[in-house]
């Protein structure tokens, strides 16, 4: 049996895969940026969390070593208290700034607070 060709062919016209292909671009392009300022706060914030536990490492060791204010750090034994290794560095290279015992014991680069700016982290005393 000879099969009935249709005349009538059901398909979307070039102009409407157009106008999809716009809509989809259109909404990629308004999502984008909202990723980008999402992954850039995550950074901060998991930066802002490591200085925030190395700080605390480092008074949990100079309170049971005895330091006083004005000492030197001694980050082989704040590391000790710690559950991962002692980081000199952040997500983006930045080294971070060793002090004294008592305050700004660990400080975030400028150039890490430069590149995070205007995303809504607040360093804090960091």
């Amino acid at each position: 049996m000879i099969n009935k060709i249709r005349n009538d062919r059901s398909a979307f016209t070039l102009v409407e895969i157009m106008i999809v292909v716009a809509i989809i671009g259109l909404l990629a392009a308004l999502a984008v940026p909202g990723f980008m300022k999402a992954r850039m706060q995550s950074q901060g914030r998991r930066i802002l969390n490591d200085c925030r536990q190395q700080d605390a490492a480092i008074d949990q060791w100079a309170l049971e070593t005895g330091q006083l204010n004005g000492n030197t750090i001694n980050t082989t034994g704040a590391a000790t208290y710690l559950k991962t290794a002692w980081k000199t560095q952040d997500l983006l290279n930045n080294s971070f700034a060793l002090g004294t015992v008592g305050t700004g014991q660990i400080l975030i680069a400028t150039g890490t607070k430069s590149a995070l700016a205007g995303v809504g982290i607040d360093w804090g005393a960091y």
